[in-house]
């Protein structure tokens, strides 16, 4: 649970999420990324409750929600279906457009949503990535080693749901310590590290991981693809934080490569944090995001 949020599951069409909510204003949700779920905003939802009406699900495949199977064009875990959604949640609770902040896998969703839904979206936070195409468009030596598990997680089922299965707990704890800043597992609190680790272990939620990637590798690129050829463009204004030693900041310009995508576009690097940065930074966050918000 997240400190003074309430929790619920909510029908969203084919699948149930589950949801936390706290707080009173103009609607905000705030969507995890991998290998995480809403415990990921615990430091940072409390205080965006003072002001906002707050809503964190767990995606699906991840947390609490459903996990259903991946089928063979790899669309069930495609950021287009994860957006489809959150649209469904926000018809659900009666929401016609919120504020939307999302954070690796949840920020590839948050920006499709974005541009299949441009009426939904008021402004657009994004944490810790650039554009899916773009990001596989940067890949040197370098970055090959630092996001292998692009790679790994998107070969054919059951590879990496078989290698990773005979020993979750040793993996992800691995992974997670490897992409924060001080190569250790601090910054993640008892309750949110035992939820990541929990749902590593559930076979749905496992193979549900993997078919993240395997949608990021073929459909959601080749989707970012046609839209950049396309010309088209996320309405709302875009607010981009990105760690200073993180995934993007492996490419050559991580903002300008999202100002490709959007006319309205702020944004700057943080210190004290690698990837997780709500939990390593959580005051960057929020001075970030808070007075973007605002002004909306």
């Amino acid at each position: 649970m997240i400190e003074g949020f309430t929790q619920s599951r909510v029908a969203c069409g084919e699948v149930e999420l589950s949801v936390h909510r706290g707080g009173t204003g103009e609607p905000l949700i705030l969507l995890h990324g991998y290998p995480q779920n809403h415990h990921c905003w615990e430091h940072v939802a409390p205080e965006f409750a003072k002001e906002f009406d707050v809503i964190v699900p767990d995606l699906r495949g991840y947390g609490d929600s459903d996990a259903p199977a991946d089928d063979g064009g790899h669309t069930v875990y495609s950021k287009r279906q994860m957006a489809q959604d959150i649209v469904a949640l926000m018809d659900a609770l009666g929401i016609a457009s919120a504020h939307i902040l999302g954070h690796d896998r949840g920020a590839r969703v948050s920006y499709r949503l974005a541009l299949d839904h441009p009426a939904r979206v008021r402004r657009l936070g994004i944490i810790e990535i650039v554009p899916t195409g773009d990001f596989w468009a940067s890949w040197n030596a370098d970055l090959a080693m630092k996001a292998y598990h692009w790679t790994f997680l998107a070969q054919p089922y059951p590879v990496p749901e078989n290698l990773i299965g005979a020993d979750p707990d040793a993996y992800f704890r691995w992974s997670l310590a490897a992409w924060t800043r001080a190569k250790s597992l601090s910054a993640f609190s008892v309750g949110a590290l035992g939820s990541y680790l929990a749902q590593s272990k559930d076979p749905a939620h496992l193979h549900a991981m993997c078919a993240d990637y395997r949608a990021g590798a073929t459909f959601d690129r080749a989707l970012d693809e046609a839209d950049r050829a396309a010309g088209r463009k996320i309405a709302a204004p875009v607010y981009f934080l990105w760690s200073d030693i993180g995934f993007p900041a492996q490419t050559a310009d991580p903002l300008d490569l999202w100002r490709a995508w959007a006319d309205d576009v702020q944004g700057n690097s943080c210190t004290g944090a690698g990837h997780f940065v709500m939990e390593e930074n959580p005051q960057a966050v929020l001075d970030a995001f808070l007075p973007f918000f605002r002004n909306g």
